[in-house]
Order: C-alpha cells, then sequence, then structure tokens
C-alpha cells in the first residue's frame, strides 16, 4: 500500500527543549508587536469618541432594513481589503499592479500558514492526500506572486530614489512615493521571508525525498539545484526561516508595513458617511470643549486617528491632488503624516501643517476616492480650518464672502432683491405665490448672479417648461445653502443658513429640489439632513431631471460630436453621478480623466473667493487638457466649473474662440 502524501512538522525536532524553544520566542515576538500596537490604540483613545454609525455596536438603516455591525464590517472588508476595490480602480501608474500582486501574495502565504495552523493543532490533522497536494502546487505558484510583487516594489522605490537624486529632478519625482532606508529593510525582510520559505521546502524535500514532492514545484526545483541535505542543514534553514518570522512580528509597528494590520481595523470600521457630508458640530460639543474644529491632533475622532497608522504613504492622494499638481505646496500625503507626528508630539496641528497648505486644499475629494484605505483626508483639512476661522485666522476675500453670506443670504454679497432679476420676462411661477408645484428650482448664488450661470438657469427654466414640469422657485426667499461657508471653516454659518432654508421649505412643502449647482445638489442632499435627522426631501442635479425628461420622450435629447464634457467634481466623483449628462447630451468627447477621475477645477473649498497665481490655477491644467481633444466646445454641469474654466481656457487659448456652454443650453437648443 502505497503512503498518504503528507508532511511533518517540526521534522528531525527529537530533543525535549527545541519546541518549548521555539514557542517562547514565537509568543514573545508576538507579545512585542502586541504591546507596540497597544501603545498606538492609546493614542487613538485620547481622541473624541466616534461618532455614530462608525462603531460595531451601531445599527445603521437602509429604508425599513437594518444594517447589523457584522454586516457592515463584513462588507468592507469584503469590499476594501480582500477585494482592494481602491486598488484595482487606480490607473497602472500608481503602482496599482504591484500592490495587488504584493497583497495578494502575502494574502495567500497567510491563509497557507493559518490552515497548516488549524491541521497541526485542530482535532484532525486534514493535511493530507488530495488536499495536500492540491495544498502545495496551489501556495507554491501563489508564493511566486509575493516573491513578485516584493522584487517589483524593490526596483520600484531605487528607480525612485535615482529619479530624486539626479540634479534635473522636479518636484513631481519626489512625490507621490515617499522612499527612505527604512523601504529597503522592510522589502528585504519580506523578500528574505518568501524566499527563506522556498528554501525550507526545498531543504525538506532534500533532507527527505517522497515520491509527491514534484507537486510542490518551486522547491522541487530548488532542491534538485542543491543536492542532499543532512537533519542537521534542515534544522539550521528551519530556525533562520523561524527567526525572520520573529523579526517581522516584532518590527511590523514600527515600519510602514505596519498598515497591513492598521488598515484593516479601519477600513472594516469605516462609517457609511456620504463622501460629501462633513461632520456636523452641535453647540453642546463646543460649549464642553472652549473650541470649534481640530487644534490639536487629540481633537480628531478615535477613528481618524487611527486611520493615520493606516497610510500606507504609497501617495495616490498627493498624486491627484489638484494643489499639488499645479506647483502648490498642499500635499496629502504629508498631511496625514505630520497629524500623525503631532499626535506623538501634542504640537499644533495647523502649526506642523502649515497653514497655507490647509487653506490651498480645494476640498474636491480626489485624495479620498484614490486612497486604498479610506482615510477621509478633506475631514482632516477641513477640521483644522474650522478651527483657525473660529480664532480669526482667515482674511482676504475668503473672509469678505463669510461676511456677504452672513448679511446678505449670497456669497457674492448681492441683495436678495436681485434674485429674481433673471426672470425677467419669463413668468416664472414663485413659491410666495401660493403656486402647486412638484418641483422646487433651486437657482443657488451663483445661477442668479454671475452672468455666465444665468445662461444655465434661463435653459433650466425654459426646459422644464417644455416638458410639463410643475415647478415653482423661491426667488428672494433662497438663502446660500452655506456651502463655501462650510468647506472654509464657518461650520455655524453654515448652519444657520441651512435652518433658515428648511424652515422654508417646511413653509412650503418642498418634497423634491433640482438645482443646477453641484455644491447645492451635495449640500441638501448630504449634509442637511444631518440638522433635521432624516432625509426629508429628494434631491436632483439639474442633469438628472433633464436624463428623467428624456428617457420619458418630454424631451429630446442632443448629440453633439464636437463637443468636450467637463465632469464636476461634486457631481462625478462625490455624488457619483456621470451617466445623466451623457444621455442628456450624447456622443460627447471625452478627456483622459473623465467621471470619478475627473480633473478639478478648483473653485471648491472656498478657493473660488481666493486669489492664486495664473500658473497655479486648477483650471488651466483642466482646460490644457480638455482642448488637446481638438474641440472648440467645452461643456459643463456646474456653475463654479463654468467661471473657473471660463479664464483658464481664454489663458490657455487667448486667440480661439472657445465657446463654454451647459448641458441644459445644448438640450434646450436641441428642443427648439
Amino acid at each position: 500500500m502505497l503512503p498518504t502524501p503528507t508532511r511533518h512538522e517540526f521534522l528531525f525536532f527529537d530533543q525535549w527543549w527545541e519546541k518549548p524553544l521555539f514557542y517562547v520566542l514565537i509568543f514573545s515576538s508576538l507579545a512585542y508587536m502586541a504591546w507596540q500596537i497597544w501603545e498606538r490604540v492609546r493614542l487613538w483613545q485620547t481622541g473624541r469618541p466616534i461618532e455614530t454609525g462608525s462603531r460595531f455596536w451601531d445599527y445603521p438603516v437602509k429604508g425599513d432594513k437594518r444594517i447589523w455591525p457584522w454586516q457592515r464590517w463584513i462588507a468592507n472588508l469584503w469590499t476594501f481589503v480582500l477585494m482592494q476595490k481602491k486598488v484595482r480602480s487606480s490607473r497602472p501608474t500608481s503602482g496599482a499592479p504591484m500592490h495587488l500582486a504584493l497583497f495578494y501574495g502575502f494574502f495567500s502565504l497567510f491563509i497557507a500558514t493559518s490552515l497548516l495552523a488549524l491541521a497541526t493543532y485542530g482535532p484532525y490533522n486534514f493535511h493530507r492526500g488530495t488536499y495536500y497536494l492540491v495544498y502545495e502546487v496551489t501556495f507554491d505558484a501563489l508564493g511566486l506572486f509575493f516573491i513578485l510583487g516584493v522584487t517589483w516594489a524593490f526596483v520600484r522605490r531605487g528607480l525612485n530614489l535615482w529619479r530624486m537624486r539626479k540634479p534635473d529632478a522636479t518636484r513631481q519625482d519626489f512625490a507621490p512615493i515617499t522612499t527612505d532606508r527604512t523601504d529597503f529593510w522592510a522589502l528585504g525582510l519580506l523578500l528574505l521571508l518568501g524566499l527563506t520559505g522556498y528554501w525550507l521546502e526545498a531543504s525538506r524535500i532534500s533532507a527527505v525525498p517522497k515520491n509527491w514532492d514534484d507537486v510542490s514545484f518551486v522547491g522541487y526545483w530548488w532542491a534538485h539545484l542543491q543536492g542532499p541535505y543532512s537533519p542537521t542543514g534542515y534544522k539550521a534553514v528551519w530556525w533562520f526561516h523561524a527567526a525572520l518570522v520573529m523579526v517581522f512580528f516584532a518590527v511590523l509597528p514600527k515600519m510602514r508595513i505596519k498598515h497591513i494590520l492598521m488598515a484593516i481595523a479601519t477600513t472594516a470600521s469605516h462609517s457609511e458617511q456620504p463622501m460629501g457630508a462633513l461632520r456636523l458640530i452641535p453647540m453642546e460639543e463646543v460649549e464642553t470643549t472652549e473650541q470649534v474644529g481640530v487644534k490639536l491632533a487629540k481633537d480628531y475622532s478615535r477613528w481618524n486617528l487611527m486611520s493615520l497608522d493606516a497610510c500606507m504613504e504609497c501617495g495616490r492622494c498627493t498624486e491627484v491632488c489638484p494643489a499639488w499638481n499645479v506647483g502648490k505646496v498642499l500635499n496629502p500625503k504629508q498631511v496625514v503624516q505630520d497629524i500623525r507626528g503631532a499626535l506623538r508630539t501634542g504640537a499644533e496641528v495647523a502649526t506642523v501643517v502649515s497653514e497655507e497648505a490647509l487653506w490651498q486644499c480645494t476640498t474636491c475629494n480626489a485624495c479620498v476616492e484614490a486612497c486604498p484605505v479610506l482615510i477621509r483626508h478633506v475631514d482632516l483639512i477641513v477640521d483644522v480650518r474650522r478651527n483657525l476661522v473660529s480664532e480669526g485666522a482667515l482674511s482676504g476675500s475668503a473672509a469678505t464672502m463669510l461676511r456677504q453670506t452672513a448679511s446678505t443670504n449670497n456669497a457674492w454679497g448681492q441683495p436678495a432683491s436681485s434674485r429674481e432679476d433673471w426672470m425677467s420676462g419669463m413668468d416664472i411661477p414663485l413659491c410666495r405665490d401660493g403656486v402647486v408645484f412638484d418641483v422646487l428650482f433651486w437657482v443657488g448664488c451663483a445661477g442668479a448672479t454671475d452672468p455666465g450661470a444665468i445662461k444655465t438657469t434661463k435653459a433650466v427654466a425654459e426646459l422644464l417648461k417644455k416638458a410639463g414640469v410643475r415647478f415653482a422657485c423661491l426667488g428672494q426667499e433662497e438663502a446660500c445653502t452655506g456651502d463655501p461657508a462650510r468647506r472654509m471653516g464657518e461650520e455655524f454659518l453654515f448652519q444657520e443658513k441651512a435652518e433658515k432654508n428648511l424652515s422654508v421649505f417646511e413653509r412650503y412643502g418642498v418634497k423634491k429640489i433640482v438645482t443646477t449647482c453641484p455644491h447645492c445638489m451635495n449640500t441638501f442632499k448630504n449634509e442637511y439632513k444631518d440638522i433635521t435627522g432624516k432625509a426629508e426631501f429628494e434631491v436632483l442635479h439639474h442633469s438628472q431631471l433633464l436624463q428623467q425628461l428624456v428617457r420619458k420622450g418630454d424631451l429630446l435629447a442632443a448629440k453633439r460630436d464636437d463637443v468636450v464634457f467637463h465632469d464636476p467634481c461634486y457631481l462625478a466623483r462625490v455624488n457619483d453621478e456621470s451617466e445623466a449628462p451623457r444621455e442628456v447630451v450624447t456622443a460627447m468627447q471625452e478627456p483622459e480623466h473623465q467621471g470619478k477621475k475627473t480633473l478639478c477645477c478648483g473653485a471648491g473649498g472656498g478657493r473660488m473667493w481666493m486669489e492664486e497665481p495664473p500658473s497655479q490655477r486648477p483650471a488651466v491644467r483642466r482646460a490644457e487638457e480638455l482642448l488637446a481633444t481638438g474641440a472648440k466646445t467645452v461643456a459643463v454641469g456646474c456653475p463654479f466649473c463654468r467661471i473657473m474654466l471660463g479664464d483658464s481656457l481664454r489663458q490657455v487659448k487667448p486667440d480661439d474662440e472657445i465657446n463654454l456652454v451647459d448641458l441644459a443650453e445644448m438640450l434646450q437648443e436641441a428642443n427648439s
């Protein structure tokens, strides 16, 4: 009878002290790792208690269905850890294939070790027969992915270091990847772990050959190269590999690779707070803490502090940052690292990050969308802005915008009476006249003030009339949604405007809102419900409502193949809507960056009201990419984008006549 394929653990361990020594050493290294992690946990605990919806014991509800905590945790782990959703959606140039090879290779070795431990210490040793053969060939193959990933990372970081040291190196050569000596030590340790794992397998095959060893094809090949091994030689390799494992456990929390553990905790406990929703600060909190926002790192939530340790410093956030890419100092990756350092030293966050960097953020959320471990960079930045504004640190045109919003209810400072000027001769129904309406057409500050945005406002109004939609406007009763104020850091001005608008909505029984501004849309949809405690109305961008009307046959879609479309950040990335504009106007050309990967125009986060050199305008970079398609007409779906791109298109092509139009204007032309 042929022997059953299997292998024995602790081969040649015939001395009584060998196993106990191994257990003492391995558990000591694990204990040291756990102690280091606990030290970090103690720092996290200095933060603000985690908000509802972020904790294991909270029970968020979707519709009529209660989502149990374990369901949310499992869903997050599956999506963001096991399936590596954010990494897979990254551009190949960001090192995504390398990371995937490294992650899945490492994960496969973890699974292999766990199965072996279960078979060794469990009630039944199933590590035999057909299972054993499948196990050996499968994990021999998957281990190669790990070796490939580590080698790839070695080469990539080596090339990055070489680029950084060139005499003609640019700032782009220094980001997004950070490379230092510890990275090479960490990668060297990982590579040694992978190689010595195969060496140990080969040594076992060399020392005790079996007729089924060829299924372990890597170890089998290695064994034939090295020749026979004595029991002493095998044990020497075994202890060397075990020592490397112990070193790995001991140094893991000190190196960047600690994100292997931290990212699991961060992503699993990630809340379902929408990307476009900032945290509401209750007045009770201010009365208790005697401050607004974040001054010291400990003022962040415990989840935010934990997410700082999950950062792998991959630089994807910096790679997509519109401020960094036009030469500004804001580096989202560095912001995370600086705040993590401030948590340890107790320094003020605005000091270590720098106020200049904090005010350069457009809150476009490109960094948040790109982050594999779900760090919310925008929340980190805006929370510090809140503290700076509360202490009077904001001046200039941005401070003027806040005063205008407070006094006139218009971010542009126009009087309430001017909100109805665009209606002249159009017979626009007003809520105060008692008209019956199904949809509130929210015009917004820009839509009632800026000449270009007014064209969009008029086009939408005419289209709604043509389609037979019962709509009405608020006119003078509109007040700024508070979005610019909130993202600049003036939280309680936002809350004041929100409460004012909500009282008007309640008075007129508003159930459905359409707006031409993605920023207004986001504020109504994702942030007002924190004040009311529930979602009281449906919110649509005008492209979404027009899409519905086109699908119903009430309007005809436009077709323009001579137009290139620019996706607004707060529509495509923040609110995941990129199909509606393309159904309203079909056949449009596409720039390189589109949909969720769109390039920011630079207007968000209050930057619309802040001065910057022409050479550092994100809109110029975007205009260059749009015009590179050869199109002479640029389509937009946001008044902020229209304002910013208007100036930049003229800067890029001063001698060419470039048309800048909204989707609604093209649809209006198609239905005239």
